[in-house]
């Protein structure tokens, strides 16, 4: 018999262990073959139908779409650079012999700016504008579009 610290009678007290299956996901109970199997069974199917299944419908009052919101906050077109502003600029540079890249150089802008401004695209700038009438020596901005600077090198 061993000796040491244990002593009178040796019982074992182990609790029975069950050993089960995991429950069944909610994804797994909506499959096809989980709904046609409790079908089979008799077992109580619910099928409910989502109103706004598959589309991009968040709450069932209509919103108004954000195209409406934008315009009702905000101008419709962004302003462009003027037919006649975009002619003189051409005419001017053309007269001094530069490229679009050299008056781009001269005003401290990217050449891209020149030809946005050239060919319509870009939204004016009072300041870029203002640069280019320097540069140029001819007048962009209020009445007058084309016109030689006063000797004064004023603008406007």
């Amino acid at each position: 018999m061993p000796t040491g610290r244990l002593s009178g009678n040796i019982t074992q007290d182990w609790e029975p262990v069950v050993l089960r299956r995991t429950k069944p996901k909610a994804a797994d109970l909506k499959s096809a073959k989980a709904v046609n199997q409790a079908l089979r069974s008799g077992a109580a199917v619910e099928t409910v139908r989502k109103s706004a299944a598959g589309t991009n419908r968040h709450s069932a009052a209509p919103a108004a779409p954000a195209r409406k919101l934008d315009e009702t906050t905000e101008p419709a077109a962004v302003e462009r650079v003027a037919a006649e502003v975009r002619a003189a600029i051409q005419r001017a540079r053309v007269a001094k012999g530069w490229s679009q890249a050299e008056l781009a150089k001269r005003i401290s802008e990217r050449a891209q700016v020149v030809q946005e401004y050239e060919s319509g695209r870009a939204a004016p700038a009072q300041a870029v504008l203002a640069k280019m009438e320097r540069a140029l020596e001819v007048k962009l901005r209020g009445k007058g579009v084309g016109a030689p600077l006063a000797a004064g090198g004023g603008g406007k």
